[in-house]
């Protein structure tokens, strides 16, 4: 897919987020608006995973370890074939399988997430297994970086460079908020880049709300071989609509419905621009 249909299904795909967060009255906004651009450059252009080898394992995988901002890949899914639009405006609705975090119980979902810091390790698990198995495939898996604070991470990290994984791609959504705050004032994270390069991870940044940046950088994976791959993604939370972005108060909020228009208008006059 080029890179003028992906900034369009960008666009979209944040009028999806904002529609069914507000029909169902709950979801984690900013966050998801945040790493869309990174599911739709995945999804739709990068990653080898559709409706029809899900249930193979011969394929790459994609774990999404901030699982609280799943309204992004519940969206993303739906738009690849995962599910129909009737199923995901079933979310957060009563028997509805599509609740406010990933669950294996909806298609295209690979593993249960929402407890913060368990999705690297599944991924190094998982990457470890395709290397011993010799195949070919690759495991990806999306980090906020609010949950860099969690110990599994770091003992994830050693793991996958003592097994030279470089079949894993790990990308830190890295929008510098988390739910009580900028994540330096809550628990400092930085220097990032330094860490996980002390852990033996190749390392590279990127504009994480660029589509052309994004494809660039993931067509380039694995940058090493024998080291696991990191991107740190520098995003801004809430992307897209302006009065959400950079606002802590979004990170789990539903818009009234005057925000609501007032997005999507905003989102519709981008599409007339693309």
């Amino acid at each position: 897919m080029q890179y003028k249909e992906l900034e369009r299904k960008s666009l979209e795909y944040r009028k999806t987020i904002l529609e069914i967060i507000y029909r169902s009255g709950a979801g984690h906004t900013g966050g998801s608006l945040s790493c869309i651009d990174i599911l739709n450059v995945l999804y739709n252009n990068i990653m080898d995973i559709t409706p029809e080898n899900f249930s193979s394992f011969d394929r790459d995988h994609f774990i999404q370890s901030k699982g609280h901002s799943v309204e992004a890949l519940y969206t993303v899914l739906q738009d690849c074939g995962f599910y129909s639009q009737k199923d995901l405006n079933s979310l957060n609705q009563f028997q509805s399988h599509f609740i406010g975090h990933p669950t294996r119980k909806v298609p295209g979902v690979e593993h249960n997430t929402g407890a913060l810091g368990h999705g690297l390790s599944v991924a190094v698990g998982m990457a470890l297994g395709l290397k011993m198995d010799k195949k070919k495939f690759r495991v990806f898996t999306l980090l906020g970086d609010g949950e860099l604070s969690e110990g599994s991470i770091w003992e994830a990290a050693t793991t996958a460079s003592k097994y030279q994984l470089d079949n894993l791609i790990v990308i830190i959504d890295r929008n510098k908020l988390q739910i009580t705050g900028n994540t330096e004032e809550v628990n400092p994270i930085e220097p990032l880049a330094d860490k996980f390069i002390s852990f033996g991870f190749s390392v590279t940044e990127t504009p994480g709300n660029d589509i052309s940046s994004l494809m660039e950088i993931l067509q380039q994976i694995p940058k090493e071989k024998s080291k696991p791959n990191l991107i740190i993604a520098n995003t801004v939370k809430g992307a897209g609509v302006s009065f959400i972005e950079n606002q802590i108060a979004w990170h789990h909020k539903v818009p009234s419905e005057s925000e609501y228009n007032m997005a999507m208008k905003e989102l519709d006059e981008a599409l007339l621009n693309v």
